[in-house]
């Protein structure tokens, strides 16, 4: 196994793994993954993943470690809480993500455990005196800007063909190499992707979709077959790509970002449901396209403009109403703070004080109100001008 020295991003992991914490001192502890490539990239490391070579899981309790894993035995540290798994090895057993079997006996090496894992980037540890452990040259691959796959076994999990595409959103500056952009191609081919879940879909597409640059995450599932299989009801023109982009560098939200998404799509409700969208964010992509339909006609048209504050629900969601004008804007030329100032002029209208001059004749407040905010919105409009 290739070692080279630690990264000064991961110097605290060295106090982590020797005899000055109880629950790990003897233990054979690795720090694997993102951690480790992310130090190397000098970005700042998020949440640490810890591999166990060697124990069991009775050790692991005896050591006052919490288990929590499911399928593999996974435990929380009794102190810091984070994840320590035993190391372990997998064996494709059915059709999709789920098809595993695994075995995490004490004779599985550090070097099975990372060949089990996706991309080479991905597949590297740090041991507790510092050294970089790298069987599979993922040091390189991060020097050379490369997404590589580690082996054929890529091919048996098709949520890896989301997560690369998720990966290409984020390290926008990384390229697929072309090995293993055909082995996506294939798995898609064969039907491989079909297998999963709406729930996983979701979660690596909404995860992509906030990275710095989400038209890498389109064009690799595109480039790789997998998105019209994913979602089939999605359509897109060349401008969306960096639309999306656009909206990434203005920092708007999710829902913002995934109902531009969806904005060419003809049928937005039957992708929310194929994908389990969130409930804002199948609200966002309904309202945006909804907005960008009623927006062309107002032209300072009280009505109009009522009717579109109304269909947006904007007198009781202003926040939201404001996201949408922002990520209509993205689309269409408008002055949000006019449109908000509208709003804000509809909601000062005293809509109680109307319902009780027209208590003897209730069936006629719903008219009352409205010729009230169309009244008070068309003033609105000519003091402007």
């Amino acid at each position: 196994m290739a070692g080279t020295d630690r990264p000064a991003g991961l110097a605290g992991n060295r106090e982590r793994t020797t005899g000055s914490d109880p629950a790990t001192d003897g233990l054979s502890v690795f720090v694997v993954g993102g951690a480790v490539r992310d130090a190397l990239l000098g970005l700042p490391a998020g949440d640490r993943d810890w591999v166990v070579v060697g124990a069991t899981p009775e050790q692991m309790s005896a050591r006052g470690f919490v288990p929590v894993g499911g399928d593999f035995p996974v435990f929380l540290h009794p102190v810091t809480r984070e994840e320590y798994a035993l190391a372990r090895t997998e064996r494709k057993s059915g059709r999709g993500y789920k098809g595993f079997t695994f075995y995490t006996g004490p004779d599985v090496t550090l070097e099975d455990d990372l060949g089990r894992r996706d991309l080479t980037i991905n597949a590297i540890a740090q041991a507790p005196d510092g050294r970089l452990i790298d069987p599979y040259g993922g040091e390189a691959d991060l020097r050379a800007r490369r997404f590589r796959h580690i082996g054929p076994a890529f091919a048996e999990d098709p949520v890896r063909i989301l997560r690369l595409a998720r990966f290409a959103a984020r390290f926008a500056d990384f390229t697929v190499s072309p090995e293993t952009l055909a082995l996506c191609r294939r798995m898609a081919d064969e039907g491989e992707v079909d297998a999963l879940v709406p729930e996983r879909v979701w979660r690596e597409l909404s995860r992509g979709l906030m990275q710095e640059k989400p038209s890498r995450m389109l064009q690799v599932l595109a480039d790789t077959g997998a998105l019209p299989r994913i979602a089939p009801e999605l359509v897109m023109d060349d401008g969306l790509p960096g639309t999306l982009d656009e909206a990434a560098r203005r920092g708007l939200p999710l829902a913002s970002r995934y109902a531009l998404l969806c904005v060419r799509s003809p049928d937005v409700q039957a992708l929310g449901r194929r994908l389990r969208a969130s409930n804002d964010c199948n609200d966002m992509a309904r309202l945006l396209q909804l907005a960008l339909q009623d927006l062309p006609r107002v032209d300072r048209d009280a009505d109009r403009a009522l009717t579109l504050l109304e269909r947006s629900d904007a007198l009781r969601k202003p926040e939201r109403f404001e996201a949408l004008l922002r990520t209509a804007n993205l689309l269409t030329p408008l002055d949000t703070e006019r449109w908000m100032a509208w709003r804000n002029t509809v909601a000062a209208v005293d809509a109680g004080a109307i319902a009780a001059r027209h208590a003897s004749q209730p069936a006629g407040i719903r008219d009352a109100v409205r010729a009230a905010r169309i009244a008070a919105l068309q003033a609105r409009m000519e003091e402007a001008d």
